[in-house]
Parts: structure tokens; sequence; C-alpha cells
């Protein structure tokens, strides 16, 4: 009955946080920033082909470099393709890619520093010897080395991203575990018969989603550096479908030919989704971090 007592109490409790967090979170003016921006970024990538069923890899030689206006409402490239409808697409790979790589490398992360912080002992050691070992090789080596050996998409995009970017989330899952598995609710339930699996997923895990939350929001910026910086040099998707920063690098030989469209649109709707993500992050930091909450009461 006393571990019944304290595991409802420790319900009770972890649903009062949860409340004060989303109230804080709320309050703060960088979560609604970064929402607002990041939704409107969403609709212009994904919906925005549909309201303007334009092809963006459609050339048209005699439009070369056409400056914005009438058919062309955002002006075309070299190759007469209309620039609105590649940014609309050149968004879509940016977002599907960033968020489901950072949500597969959360996932990951909370799976190893779960494991490797209740178990303890020599599984502990084995697993942080491994999530160091992979935090130290850099994301761009193994993301250059699958775009030359395979034919890049998002799916492998997602799974090189993923399987590279959970080392952070490990560590902070694994230190909290390691303080959250000597609390008394955890002991009741041990001496009351539950399982490993059992205690990690129906104790542990819920007191560590705090951390998971801000590690997987800032791995979503990360990413989508990484991401960039591989497309700007070519190793990001494949042409002839657009993406942002391969539209960037490709503007550069255009800077001085009065073309700045090619170069501010693709750059500035980047940057906005940069923006918009550190926002939440911080927001999302300042909620889930009890040292930071007392500035956003």
């Amino acid at each position: 009955m006393a571990g019944v007592a304290l595991a409802a109490g420790e319900a009770a409790s972890m649903l009062t946080a949860g409340r004060r967090r989303w109230q804080s979170l709320r309050r703060h003016p960088l979560f609604w920033a970064g929402s607002s921006v990041l939704v409107l970024l969403a609709l212009f990538s994904f919906l925005g082909p549909v309201v303007y069923p334009q092809s963006p890899i459609a050339t048209h030689i005699a439009d070369s470099l056409a400056p914005p206006g009438g058919a062309f409402p955002l002006g075309a490239d070299v190759l007469g393709r209309n620039e609105l409808a590649r940014l609309m697409v050149g968004g879509q790979g940016f977002l599907l890619v960033g968020f489901v790589s950072a949500l597969f490398a959360a996932a990951l992360g909370v799976l190893m520093g779960l494991v490797a912080g209740f178990s303890g002992g020599w599984p502990d050691r084995l697993l942080m010897w491994f999530t160091d070992t992979v935090l130290g090789i850099p994301q761009l080596v193994p993301l250059f080395l699958v775009v030359v050996l395979f034919r890049p998409n998002d799916g492998t995009m997602i799974a090189v991203l993923g399987l590279t970017g959970w080392p952070l989330v490990a560590r902070l899952v694994r230190g909290d575990v390691l303080s959250a598995r000597e609390r008394e609710y955890v002991e009741s339930a041990r001496s009351g018969g539950a399982t490993p699996e059992r205690i990690m997923r129906r104790h542990l895990l819920p007191n560590v989603m705090g951390t998971v939350v801000v590690a997987a929001s800032g791995q979503v910026s990360t990413t989508l550096l990484v991401l960039a910086t591989a497309s700007f040099l070519g190793y990001g998707l494949p042409p002839p479908y657009p993406n942002w920063a391969g539209m960037v690098a490709a503007s550069r030989q255009y800077l001085y030919d009065n073309s700045w469209w090619l170069l501010w649109l693709p750059g500035g709707l980047f940057v906005l989704l940069q923006l918009s993500v550190n926002f939440l992050a911080d927001a999302l930091r300042q909620a889930f971090d009890p040292k930071n909450r007392r500035g956003m009461a």
C-alpha cells in the first residue's frame, strides 16, 4: 500500500509540475514568436504547392534570371525555373529531415540513457564509452560518407542524422536517471516486485521528459545547421529538387548580376527557420529547467 501511495503521489506531483511548465511556456513571448513562424513556414512549404501548383524543376530558358513579377512572382533562376515554387518545395526537406531526425535521435538517446543510468556497473561504462565515441565523430563526416556511397534521400538523411545525434540526449537522460533511481518511490517499486522495464517506463521516464524535450529542441537546431552545411557544400539531397541551402550555394555566382532574389529569399527563409527553432528551444529550456523558471514566474 505504501508503494501505491508513493506512486500516486509522484504521479500527482508530475501532473502539477507539467501544468506549471505549460503555464510558464504560454506566458513566454519567444514560445509564441517561434511557434508562429514555424507554423507559417510549414504552411508555406507543404500547403503552398497545393495552392500554387507550379513545377519547381520545369525550365524556361527564355526567362532566365527573370525578376519578380508577372508569371514569376518571386523571379526565376538561371534556368528559368520558378523561384516561388522552388522555395516552397525547398523547405520541405529541412522541416521533414530536421524534425524527424531529431525525434529519432531523442528516442535513441532516451533508451541509451535510461538503460545506462538504471543498470549502472559495466553496462553503464560500456554504453557511456560508446556514447563518447559517437559524440567525438562530427555529424558531417558520416553524412558525407553516406552521400558519396549511396544515393541520398530524406530517409538516408534522417537515419544518419538520427544515428549520430543521440549522444547528448543520452548523457543528459543518464544524469537524471542516476539521481532519480535512488528515490523512495523507485525503491518501493523494486521491493514490490516491479520489473526493470516497468520501473524505467512507469517511474523513471516521466521524470526525465523535461530533459528530453529541452535536448530534442536543441537537437533540431543543430541538425538544421548540419543539413544546411552539407547541402551548401553539395552533399545534401540530390538535384533537381531544391533545398534552401543548395539554392543559396547556386546563387553565389550571380551575386553581382543584380539577381538579389536568388540569395536573399532562400537565405532569409532559412534564417527565419533557425530563429524560430532557437526561440522555441530557449522558451522550452526556461520552462523545463528549474534554474531558469524563476524568471518566468
